[in-house]
């Protein structure tokens, strides 16, 4: 570091990535909010605010229509992990609604058979 203190920006360059720990302020996992997969939709219940985080109002920019939390994670850049993270507040803040979709309750409920077998038979051959 330079003696004026502003050793930093020769580390830290214009156009970087955001360590997703910054992004996430820390956190590694959702928590206890509610579980959502790839397919879940996510609908914004609320115009971004001031004073919130960038990626929040991103979120409830792109999520004006229903977006997928894979579509989100796309459109982000951002892997899914974090994107559930930033969801999990938005969610805990009524700010968006997360709806499954029908498939996912379907598929859960009445997994196919021949589906699994298929899978087992693809992972076992790696």
């Amino acid at each position: 570091m330079s003696g004026d203190g502003r050793g930093w920006e020769r580390d830290w360059e214009e156009g970087t990535p955001v360590p997703l720990y910054i992004v996430t302020g820390g956190r590694t996992d959702a928590g206890e909010a509610q579980v959502l997969d790839l397919v879940t939709l996510i609908v914004a219940r609320s115009e971004p605010q001031p004073g919130m985080r960038p990626e929040h109002v991103s979120i409830l920019r792109l999520c004006a229509g229903p977006l997928s939390v894979a579509e989100l994670s796309a459109y982000l850049d951002l892997p899914f992990s974090a994107v559930q993270v930033l969801l999990a507040d938005l969610i805990a803040d009524s700010l968006v609604e997360a709806r499954q979709t029908r498939a996912a309750h379907t598929a859960a409920a009445d997994p196919d058979v021949e589906i699994l077998k298929a899978l087992i038979d693809g992972l076992q051959r790696l």
